[in-house]
């Protein structure tokens, strides 16, 4: 989107489908950190995300049913610290703080960052997802 620049790209990550889906390969996750350019409006949420879904249509995706198997998933998690409810999409995103494949990206290019409804850094995030036994998902080798 026009006005939108790229300040953080974090590495890749792998994990297994959430829900779990017996088959399907290993999903890779990451999280670019955008910023508003200065002087310029900051776009919708729902224009956004539209956006985002234009870029996974142009990519091939497809939508056949809810939580489909997918070769591109781009989601808005946060914008700010803007909390709503309505209209879609709904800020922050609502499974993201139970997510490790979203918190442990998220962390690399935001650290401190704060959940804008919970309160919680993004690291006492982790800390709870590793308390109640989750693992962690897998940092890939940087490609570079």
């Amino acid at each position: 989107m026009p006005g939108l620049r790229l300040i953080a790209l974090s590495g890749w990550w792998a994990s297994d489908p959430v829900p779990p889906q017996p088959g399907a390969p290993r999903f890779v996750n990451g999280v670019a950190r955008l910023r508003q350019g200065r002087g310029v409006p900051p776009p919708d949420p729902a224009a956004l995300l539209g956006a985002l879904h234009r870029l996974e249509a142009e990519a091939g995706r497809t939508r056949p049913y809810p939580n489909a198997p997918r070769s591109l998933d781009l989601d808005l998690i946060a914008w700010g610290g803007l909390v709503r409810d309505a209209p879609d999409p709904v800020l922050p995103h609502p499974r993201a703080h139970g997510r490790g494949f979203v918190l442990y990206p998220l962390a690399e290019v935001a650290p401190g960052w704060r959940h804008p409804r919970l309160g919680l850094s993004v690291e006492a995030l982790i800390a709870a997802l590793v308390a109640a036994g989750e693992a962690p998902p897998e940092r890939l080798p940087d490609w570079t």
